[in-house]
C-alpha cells in the first residue's frame, strides 16, 4: 500500500534574545547569545492539510516580553492556506507559544494528548514553578473546546492520515507530542519542544524547562528513531531552520520555509 507523501513548511511568527544559558539544564560554560525564533509549521497535503500549533498573539507577545514578528495567519495565508478553513490542528503541548490565537482556527477539530489535558488542568498547575509557561485562559480556551466537541484526544502513538502520525514522548510537559511526517525525501519529524534547538538532541543536552528529564532524554532517542536521519529533524525554536532550508515562495523571506526538501547543510 502506498503511503501518502506531504509537503511541510514552518512559518515563522516570532523572536526571542536570549543567552544560551537559559537553553540547557545546568547552564553553558560559554553563554553566548542565542536566541530562539518561533514556529508554527503546515502539513499540506492534495486535499487536507494539518497545523501543527498555534503560536501566541501580540498581546501575548508583549504580556512575555516576546517579539511578535507576524500573526501565523499572515505566513499560512502567503502560502495559500486560509486559518479560517483549516479542519485540524495538532497541539504539541500547551505552553503559552503554541496553543495561543484562541479566533484564528474557528472551525478546527484539536488533535492533543489525554495526559496533556490532565496535566494542564490537574495538580501540577498549583505549583508556580511548574504553571509559569501556562495561561489559564488558554487551558479554559481547551476546555471550551471540549464541550464543543472540537478535542481529539490521543493516547500515545495515533495516525492523523495516512503518513502522518502522533507520537506522545513527555519530557518538556507531561504530554508532550511530535509529529511524523511522510514526505518526498522520507520521514521528517516535527519535534517541537521536545527538543527546542539542534543542539538540545545533538548533545542530548536538555532544555531547562522541563517536567521530566528523564523523559526528555528518552524522547531524543524517540525523535531519533523515527526521522530517517537527523537531517529529518526539526527542533522547535532553532533560527537555524530558516537558514538551513529554502525559502518556500517568493516574497517569503524570513517568513516560511520548505521542510520537505533537503536542508542546505
Amino acid at each position: 500500500m502506498t503511503t501518502d507523501t506531504w509537503k511541510i513548511y514552518a512559518i515563522h511568527y516570532g523572536h526571542h534574545e536570549r543567552r544560551a544559558s537559559a537553553n540547557f539544564l545546568h547552564g553553558d560554560p560559554h553563554d553566548g547569545p542565542m536566541p530562539l525564533d518561533y514556529f508554527v509549521w503546515a502539513i499540506v497535503g492534495a486535499n487536507r492539510n494539518f497545523i501543527v500549533d498555534c503560536g501566541f498573539d501580540a498581546e501575548m507577545g508583549r504580556k512575555r516580553k516576546r517579539e511578535f514578528v507576524r500573526s501565523p495567519g499572515v505566513g499560512l495565508s502567503a502560502l495559500g492556506i486560509n486559518p479560517e478553513q483549516v479542519e485540524d490542528v495538532v497541539i504539541s503541548h500547551m505552553h503559552f507559544d503554541h496553543c495561543g490565537n484562541h479566533s484564528l482556527f474557528p472551525r478546527a477539530r484539536f488533535h492533543l494528548q489525554d495526559r496533556e489535558m490532565a496535566y494542564c488542568t490537574g495538580r501540577f498547575m498549583s505549583y508556580p514553578a511548574t504553571r509559569i509557561p501556562f495561561e489559564a485562559d488558554d487551558v479554559a480556551a481547551m476546555v471550551r473546546r471540549i464541550f464543543e466537541g472540537r478535542v481529539k484526544f490521543h493516547d500515545g502513538e495515533d495516525e492523523l492520515a495516512p503518513g502522518i502520525t502522533v507520537h506522545h514522548v513527555g519530557g518538556h510537559t507531561m504530554g508532550m507530542q511530535i509529529v511524523r511526517v511522510k514526505t518526498q525525501r522520507g520521514w521528517v519529524v516535527l519535534a517541537s519542544d521536545a527538543s527546542h534547538l539542534y543542539a538540545n538532541i545533538e548533545q542530548s543536552r536538555p532544555f531547562p524547562v522541563v517536567h521530566d528529564v528523564g523523559e526528555m532524554l528518552q524522547g531524543y532517542e524517540t525523535i531519533r528513531r523515527l526521522a530517517d536521519s537527523p537531517h529529518h529533524i526539526i527542533p522547535g525554536h532553532d533560527p537555524l531552520v530558516l537558514k538551513r532550508y529554502p525559502v518556500a515562495g517568493p516574497k517569503l523571506e524570513g517568513i516560511a520555509v520548505r521542510l520537505d526538501v533537503d536542508p542546505s547543510i
